[in-house]
């Protein structure tokens, strides 16, 4: 692997909340914290669903804004739907995005949460980017993604990390794409990408494997900002 792909650098996070949501830090300061740590993208992702999407989305989009207007980190204005009515997820995303939303995620079946069954599966049908710790995700839901080329999560993040293996899985057999997200909630959460390389090896991915999911990443976040 190249070195470029070893150093503590130009790490790309697509998956993080603020206090707008249940975070604890300020958007600003958590890109800068991110900026600080190697970061070059990150997406700042804050929870919602029909109570608090009018003012969530307007106070990311202006300081993904201000960020990207002063500072050398790309902030990508995001959503994770979470622990919404299946039948709402659809229209939620498709409203996100009118409003401005560019990377929409979707809270996914995690094994440490009680997540609707069946969530996976109307994220995937939904016009999203990334299903995050998507738990047990089967093979079925794992080819949907493939074809819809919605990109399935492996997180830093205790508790969801501990089906990282399964979806690792699922993703080679169905060829779905990965990327690695922290799902960042406070400073601690925020890591380097040599971090990520050995959250990714211990997923079960290869080398190469683990270039490939970097790559996902920059090709995810490229088209995004």
């Amino acid at each position: 692997m190249s070195e470029c792909i070893l150093r503590e650098e130009n790490m790309i996070d697509l998956h993080t909340h603020t206090l707008l949501s249940d975070g604890e830090l300020l958007p600003t300061e958590l890109a800068r914290r991110g900026h600080e740590k190697g970061y070059k993208v990150i997406g700042i992702t804050d929870h919602v669903d029909s109570s608090n999407m009018d003012f969530v989305i307007p106070g990311i989009l202006n300081a993904c804004k201000d960020i990207n207007k002063n500072w050398k980190i790309t902030a990508i204005p995001g959503v994770e739907i979470t622990h919404m009515p299946i039948e709402l997820i659809k229209g939620t995303a498709k409203f996100v995005r009118s409003k401005g939303i560019k990377l929409v995620l979707v809270h996914g079946e995690t094994i440490v949460e009680p997540v609707i069954k069946g969530t996976n599966k109307e994220a995937l049908l939904s016009d999203i980017n990334i299903l995050a710790h998507p738990g047990l995700i089967t093979m079925e839901d794992a080819l949907l993604a493939a074809g819809k080329n919605i990109y399935l999560e492996i997180t830093a993040r205790k508790g969801h990390s501990l089906t990282n293996g399964h979806v690792v899985k699922m993703a080679r057999l169905a060829g779905a794409k990965l990327v690695i997200n922290t799902d960042t909630h406070t400073p601690e959460n925020l890591i380097t990408k040599d971090f990520a390389k050995e959250v990714l090896l211990g997923a079960g991915l290869d080398k190469k494997e683990i270039l490939q999911v970097f790559k996902n990443s920059e090709e995810l976040a490229a088209g995004l900002a």
